[in-house]
Parts: C-alpha cells; sequence; structure tokens
C-alpha cells in the first residue's frame, strides 16, 4: 500500500512539474512581447570572442555587407547550409562581404572541430552566455541576418538555404 502512495505522489509530481512547465513556455510565448530584430532595424551592435581569441565587434564591419548567421555544431541545417556559405565566401570576401557565423554556446572544442572539418575561412564567433542570440530574439536555428553596408537589417532568414540562396543573398548585400 505505501509503494503505491509512494508512486502515486511521484508521478502526480512529474505531472505537475510538466504542466508548469508548459503553462510558463506558452505564457512566454503568448504574453509577453519580444522585440525581434527586423529589416529595417539597425543591426544591434556586439562584441564576441572569436576562434583565434581575438575580439570582434560588429560594428567595425560597416562599408561591408554582413552575412551573420547563428548556427551549432548539432543542427542538421546549419551543417549542410556551411559548405554553401564558405564557397560563396571564397568569392564574395574580395567583393565587400564579410560572412559572421555566431555559435551558440557550444565549448571551443565542438566549435573548432566543426570548422576544420569544414574548412571553414569566415569569421566564426562564441556566444558563450547567449547575450547576443538573446538581443537578436534568435529562434530557430539556423537565422541568418542579411546587414547592408550602412548597418541596416535588410532581411532575416530562418530555416536552411541552398546554395543559390546564399549567392543571391550576398549579391543583395553586396556594397
Amino acid at each position: 500500500m505505501k509503494k503505491k502512495k509512494t508512486r502515486f505522489i511521484i508521478r502526480l509530481s512529474l505531472l505537475l512539474v510538466m504542466v508548469l512547465a508548459i503553462s510558463y513556455t506558452l505564457y512566454q510565448h503568448l504574453f509577453t512581447e519580444n522585440i525581434r530584430v527586423q529589416a529595417g532595424d539597425l543591426a544591434p551592435d556586439f562584441v564576441l570572442e572569436d576562434t583565434g581569441g581575438n575580439t570582434v565587434q560588429l560594428s567595425d564591419l560597416r562599408g561591408k555587407g554582413v552575412f551573420l548567421n547563428f548556427w551549432g555544431s548539432w543542427c542538421q541545417p546549419c551543417e549542410r547550409e556551411m559548405p554553401y556559405l564558405e564557397k560563396q565566401y571564397s568569392h564574395y570576401k574580395n567583393l565587400g562581404i564579410e560572412v559572421v557565423a555566431v555559435n551558440i554556446e557550444e565549448s571551443d572544442v565542438a566549435i573548432n572541430s566543426f570548422v576544420q572539418q569544414h574548412d571553414l575561412t569566415f569569421t566564426v564567433l562564441k556566444d558563450r552566455d547567449r547575450a547576443v542570440t538573446e538581443a537578436y530574439d534568435i529562434t530557430p536555428i539556423p537565422t541568418t541576418f542579411l546587414i547592408d553596408k550602412t548597418g541596416k537589417v535588410l532581411e532575416v532568414l530562418t530555416g536552411p538555404m541552398t546554395e543559390e540562396d546564399v549567392r543571391n543573398y550576398m549579391e543583395m548585400i553586396k556594397p
């Protein structure tokens, strides 16, 4: 009898925790105001560390078109589009385009392994505390911001891209 009562209390507690988590999530999505960076906005400035330990500030890239991509090594669509970003970057970097890939909250080992595996030569930044991810209100990934030479966001893209998409978007932000 005591075992049944204990099981019942554990099950009830788990159910209560699940209901509270779902309720909180719904509340956050339905009743709180997220200020999402949108096309037409000035891209919020930030400073993050790259894979070489150097700091990079977004506003230092003014004058160039910036292809700002948020990603994770565990994200399959992110991984599929990385070769497209690299290939197009190799062409567009001499035309005033910078690719800035912001990794969300992963270890140096995971990031460096991913960068080496895909032979990435563009700037990869580390958002350790998710401050930039939260400032840009990133959900889901991959999410990409196309930023013109004045720092204005031209377009916000969510989801995976084809190589043709990447090429067309780089043309759009070319100074």
